[in-house]
C-alpha cells in the first residue's frame, strides 16, 4: 500500500493478527458483504484467493477483486493476492502470498517491486531459509490443523515447525494457517506465531463479525 507502509516488520506483525483468506468460493453469501463485516468484526489483513471448484477466472475474477481491493483501501487493510502476481501487479495490490510450487521469492520480489508484502508458505527449516534469503516478507506455516478448506493440503504438524523457527532465533513475522478456530487459535501464538489466518471459522460462520470479534479475542488477550 502505499498510504502505510506494511512491510516494517511491526507494522506487518499487526497485520498479521487476525488474518482472512477468502474468494468466491468460500462463501456461501456475497463475498462483498463477507467481507464487509469481516471488516467490521476486525480482520486485521486480507487475502483473496481464488481457488477450488467452481472459482473466476479471466475478468470475472480480476472485477471481484478489484471490489474486495476497494472495501479493503477503505478501511486501510492489507490487501494481498494469493498466486497471481500479475493480478497483483494490475491492481497495484499491497503485496502477494506463493507456496513452494510457485515462481522463486527473488523473481516474484524483482516483479512486484521491494514496497509489496512477499508471504510464503513454508513447511520446514530449509524452505523457510530459502524463503528468508529470497526477501519473504512473512511466513505462512501450518495445516497447524487438520483442515478440508485447500485439497492439496499437506497433513498438519502442530505448532512444531512455529517453535522450531522461533528456537533458532528467526524474527520474521510468522502466520498460521490450518483449521484454526477461536478454541485453539491461543495455542499458535504461544508457539511463537505473530498471527493467525483462516478462512471457512470466518466465511461460513452465521455472523462473520461476530466469528471475527472471538477470534481477535483470543489473539488479542494472550
Amino acid at each position: 500500500m502505499s498510504r502505510l507502509n506494511f512491510r516494517n516488520r511491526d507494522s506487518l506483525r499487526e497485520a498479521l493478527k487476525v488474518y482472512f483468506i477468502m474468494g468466491s468460493p468460500n462463501c456461501t453469501g456475497n463475498p462483498d458483504r463477507v467481507l464487509q463485516e469481516a471488516v467490521e468484526g476486525g480482520i486485521t489483513l486480507f487475502q483473496f484467493r481464488e481457488k477450488g471448484s467452481g472459482a473466476l477466472t479471466g475478468d470475472k475474477k480480476a472485477e471481484l477483486a478489484k471490489e474486495l481491493q476497494q472495501i479493503c483501501r477503505e478501511y486501510q487493510i492489507p490487501f494481498i493476492i494469493n498466486d497471481d502476481i500479475d493480478l497483483a501487479i494490475a491492481l497495484n495490490a499491497d503485496g502477494v502470498h506463493i507456496g513452494q510450487e510457485d515462481e522463486p521469492v527473488a523473481e516474484v520480489r524483482n516483479k512486484i517491486g521491494h514496497d509489496k508484502i512477499i508471504g510464503v508458505s513454508v513447511h520446514s527449516y530449509d524452505e523457510a531459509i530459502t524463503a528468508l534469503r529470497g526477501g519473504a516478507d512473512y511466513f505462512g506455516i501450518g495445516p497447524v490443523f487438520p483442515t478440508n478448506t485447500k485439497e492439496d493440503a499437506k497433513p498438519s504438524n502442530g505448532t512444531k515447525l512455529i517453535e522450531e523457527l522461533r528456537n533458532k532465533e528467526f524474527s520474521i513475522p510468522i502466520v498460521g494457517i490450518g483449521g484454526i478456530t477461536a478454541e485453539n487459535a491461543g495455542s499458535v501464538i504461544k508457539a511463537g506465531a505473530d498471527g493467525v489466518s483462516v478462512i471457512t471459522a470466518i466465511s461460513h460462520a452465521p455472523s462473520v463479525s461476530e466469528a471475527v470479534k472471538v477470534l481477535r479475542k483470543s489473539v488479542l488477550d494472550l
